[in-house]
């Protein structure tokens, strides 16, 4: 394997640069939307970002899978550039409201476009670091980046804020879009794979998540997910509460905790691609959710400074540990051409588990308190890790496994290199679609769920 830095990468370095602007852009407009929310309700501002979060989510949930049904069908290049317009104008749109609800419908739509970009995004990725070290680099870089955000993006806030009101910071996360998106137009992409896909516009929007769910390792991965989002959530939605009201301090003290949790999050992102070298990805995750059980668990002790300080930093290097090796784990579950369909796929299903776990931390804390509420989610953590020791299979160096296809008749678009489609046809019909017969055979290859292979071999 390479140790070269993606970096080398020309396409992937122009993606990376395109990824931060985005995000600080977006982290931006996070601060100037609070800022809104308190201009149109005031004392209620807290419910109205309660309620735009929830909606955020709902988009993630429920439109990327059907984004990731059709997607397939447009040039990845075209799509992403639609995208990251299309969110520069619903962004510079934004200090024009003059109701709470304007707020709600735009923040969906933002969102309902982040939806479409952000899976294809991350499923481009792989397609231009086929080297795995070099893509696990990229994952832990990309995290970093993550982390930076949410860190700088305050401070950023603030000295704009001295030299313009906060509607110069949704203009500045537009210009941040529109930058993104001609990043990407003169990046050198990778070509578009033939997608082979059959059945009706339904089959195809469900077929990542049913795909996703059928593999072993990714149900075990979406287990997780669950424990990872009740963690995250606690810090999320109640560091702030158990500063102010447990520790009795300020919100100079907030900001603390949370540089505590990024600072543990990007250690372990830079030390992940050492890490990996000793260890494989499945163990990384679940030693990640066995340090956010222990976190979530010291977090229900008597409040005490210095001690929640290093537990709060301990939730960060968990939620590193489980997050980071994700993209890898789902890219060697998918073949090529559906990549962005199981990314999509761990988008939505991942999304739907913060939605939850917002709800949940929120809830739960205020009718029975912090303490109750992280040991509660930290023997919920343990179950999650534990079904994921009992279900995630032994892997494999190879993946190949042996399997016996039965004898099928359909037509859809295909070429002739993956073994599945072999008989005779001129190089002008490399791509085509016709009525074609699969024998029954028995053969040993890479398996992932895909128009071939419709269940896991037993």
């Amino acid at each position: 394997m390479s140790n070269t830095s993606p970096f080398e990468n020309k396409s992937f370095l122009q993606l990376f640069i395109a990824q931060i602007i985005a995000l600080v852009g977006t982290g931006l407009s996070t601060i100037a939307l609070a800022l809104l929310a308190y201009d149109f309700a005031l004392n209620e501002a807290g419910r109205v970002l309660g309620i735009a979060l929830a909606i955020k989510m709902i988009a993630y949930v429920v439109f990327a899978p059907i984004i990731g049904g059709f997607v397939h069908r447009i040039p990845r290049k075209f799509f992403l550039i639609l995208m990251d317009i299309l969110r520069a104008i619903v962004v510079l749109t934004i200090p024009f409201i003059s109701e709470v609800w304007h707020i709600y419908v735009l923040i969906f739509v933002l969102n309902l476009f982040s939806a479409g970009f952000k899976p294809v995004f991350q499923a481009l990725i792989p397609d231009i670091l086929t080297d795995e070290n070099q893509y696990g680099k990229a994952l832990a870089y990309s995290r970093v980046a993550y982390d930076l955000e949410n860190i700088l993006s305050p401070t950023l806030a603030a000295i704009a804020l001295l030299f313009f009101s906060y509607t110069g910071l949704f203009i500045i996360n537009s210009a941040a879009f529109m930058v993104s998106a001609l990043i990407i137009f003169i990046t050198l992409l990778p070509k578009d794979r033939v997608i082979e896909r059959a059945g009706s516009i339904i089959d195809e929007m469900s077929f990542g998540i049913i795909s996703y769910l059928k593999t072993p390792r990714l149900r075990a991965l979406f287990i997780l997910y669950f424990g990872i989002a009740l963690a995250s959530s606690m810090i999320i939605v109640n560091t702030v509460i158990y500063v102010k009201d447990y520790l009795y301090l300020s919100d100079t003290t907030v900001a603390i905790f949370i540089g505590a949790s990024g600072l543990g999050s990007m250690l372990v992102a830079f030390l992940y691609p050492y890490i990996n070298e000793k260890i494989i990805d499945k163990y990384i995750t679940q030693i990640g959710v066995l340090v956010l059980s222990v976190s979530l668990f010291f977090m229900s002790y008597e409040p005490i400074y210095s001690f929640a300080l290093i537990t709060w930093f301990l939730t960060g290097v968990g939620l590193s540990l489980s997050q980071v090796p994700s993209g890898k784990i789902v890219n060697m579950s998918s073949s090529p051409p559906d990549r962005t369909s199981y990314f999509t796929a761990q988008f939505s299903l991942s999304h739907l588990s913060w939605f939850f776990g917002y709800l949940l931390a929120g809830e739960l804390v205020y009718m029975f308190g912090f303490s109750f509420t992280a040991s509660l989610f930290s023997m919920v953590v343990l179950v999650c890790l534990l079904f994921s020791l009992l279900f995630w299979p032994k892997e494999k160096i190879s993946n190949e496994m042996l399997h016996t296809h039965e004898r099928l008749v359909h037509e859809h678009t295909h070429t002739h290199d993956d073994g599945h489609h072999i008989h005779e046809h001129t190089a002008s019909e490399d791509e085509h679609s016709h009525d074609h017969e699969h024998s029954e055979i028995t053969h040993e290859h890479r398996f992932f769920i895909d128009i071939h292979h419709q269940s896991w071999p037993k």
